[in-house]
């Protein structure tokens, strides 16, 4: 999308938005069964949007049970792929219809601004779901060399009653990432928004609806980590919990699943990613540019923002130069709903409290704040600009911890062989950036660099073709995106028959 409309016409969409505020389950939005409702806030301006259902486990348990008889109907999870993949399609066609409310009110749940709404995430969250779509009808089986007299078949099967727990900083985008292969696969699937991020996640719940996805297929549980999070990871009826989010919480899902019914888990984690400059690459501009989108692309609240850029000692001077002139012309931070900003809110107050906790540390550690490091006044909003620290060692603080912020450091390596070794110094394995003008050093280096996603002279999480997950404390389980992520839904079935 290259044309915007006007801020007033943003706003009017913004006042027009009818906010559904209740759970998706059975077909029906439905309070809590408590009765409890929890505030959703605009991060940029302070103001309660809305309060939303704040469900527990008898929500969870109903849902559950809906989602397992439908499953076990065979509506979905038997009809033919084909069917589905048209069923699946009418949805992708009203999230395009609806894009650009789609994209307002995101931008006002969460802050992010609605240029990037507008231009990625809703195009991508839509490409990404027709993907998924358009593969349902193209999965082959196989069989086994098992010679003349048996006859080996193996085949998949949806894997049955699917938790989706999402996070807050790509709400749309990751209900994509999740919902694309588990649904197309045939499964019930059962989404929890996070409780910073619900109302996008309970709106595409109607344009499911709409599209005719089948009652018990597709139910969204609202509410808290604690109350629901917990509920579907401990849940002995669900078969397989998909979660994006924090190594921290990432680890409680591997309990409950001991705790429970030893449930399949899949877990997109934290990061603390490296963009790598080689000596030979002396563009420094364009690196400049791509290490400032890897950086704070989304406020830096992204498990692959670059919050490590790893410079030849000889050339940090003049790179750092290229890249504070990228920030001045090109990241203007302000009120999301203004599509010339392209730096919004912090997603909630404590958020923004640990990110500036972050940036203290780094002052007291002797770090120097080259640019930024202090919040802004704008309105009542939770804004950050884009933090530079320069003499930042791999041991400091800022340098080894996720924060998830608007904040990035600059540290400096004698060779290629040391940068890549400071690279690799994290407990984190999820993606890195490598920018080398020689072909050869590129693929070299790149094999060497411990992270799922490696884009070089760019930086990219890939597209829809490839899987998406990490390396050590990244990742664990399976991956999101391209064909992988359908195996984590599905069972593996062989059928054996004797031919003789």
């Amino acid at each position: 999308m290259s044309d915007f409309l006007s801020r007033g016409e943003y706003d009017a969409i913004a006042k027009s938005l009818s906010l559904q505020t209740k759970a998706f389950i059975g077909g029906k939005f439905v309070p809590a069964i408590s009765g409890k409702t929890m505030a959703t806030v605009n991060p940029a301006t302070g103001e309660e949007l809305t309060r939303f259902a704040a469900c527990g486990q008898e929500d969870v348990d109903l849902a559950v049970s809906i989602a397992r008889k439908t499953f076990e109907s065979g509506v979905w999870s038997r009809m033919h792929p084909s069917e589905r993949k048209k069923i699946f399609l009418r949805f992708v066609g009203l999230m395009e219809k609806h894009l650009t409310e789609l994209a307002v009110l995101e931008s006002l749940d969460s802050g992010k601004p609605l240029s990037e709404c507008l231009v990625t995430d809703l195009p991508e969250s839509i490409e990404c779901l027709e993907w998924h779509a358009e593969y349902a009808d193209k999965k082959y089986g196989g069989t086994s060399p098992s010679g003349d007299g048996r006859l080996g078949l193996i085949e998949r099967e949806p894997a049955g009653v699917v938790g989706c727990v999402l996070p807050w900083n790509f709400p749309i985008q990751m209900f994509a990432w999740k919902l694309g292969p588990a649904l197309s696969e045939g499964n019930s699937v059962i989404v929890k928004p996070a409780s910073w991020t619900t109302l996008s996640t309970l709106r595409l719940a109607e344009l499911a609806a709409e599209a005719g996805i089948p009652e018990g297929v597709l139910q969204i549980v609202t509410g808290g980590g604690e109350s629901v999070g917990s509920a579907i990871g401990l849940h002995p009826g669900i078969d397989v919990v998909s979660f994006t989010g924090s190594t921290e919480v990432g680890r409680r899902f591997l309990s409950y699943s001991s705790q429970s019914n030893l449930k399949r888990i899949v877990l997109e984690l934290g990061g603390k990613n490296p963009f790598v400059l080689l000596d030979d690459y002396t563009d420094f501009a364009e690196a400049a540019k791509w290490a400032a989108s890897a950086a704070f692309w989304n406020m830096g609240e992204n498990c692959t923002a670059n919050s490590r850029i790893i410079v030849p000692e000889q050339h940090k001077d003049a790179f750092l130069e290229a890249f504070l002139e990228e920030l001045r012309n090109n990241w203007k931070i302000g009120d999301p709903l203004d599509t010339s900003n392209n730096l919004g809110s912090m997603v909630s107050e404590s958020h923004f409290k640990k990110v500036m906790g972050y940036i203290e540390k780094g002052k007291s550690e002797g770090c120097r704040v080259v640019t930024g490091g202090e919040a802004l006044n704008i309105g009542s909003g939770l804004f950050i600009p884009p933090t530079v620290f320069d003499n930042v060692t791999p041991e400091n603080t800022i340098a080894r911890e996720e924060i998830f912020g608007p904040v990035t450091s600059i540290i400096t390596a004698k060779s290629n062989e040391e940068a890549v070794r400071i690279a690799n110094d994290t407990h984190y394995g999820l993606q890195a950036t490598l920018f080398a003008k020689d072909v050869a050093m590129a693929h070299k280096y790149a094999r060497q660099l411990q992270a799922g996603t490696v884009s070089v002279n760019m930086f990219s999480e890939g597209d829809n073709t490839t899987p998406f997950g990490g390396y050590k404390l990244s990742g664990f389980g399976g991956k999101d995106k391209g064909r992988e992520s359908h195996d984590q839904y599905t069972e593996t079935k062989t059928i054996f028959v004797n031919l003789d």
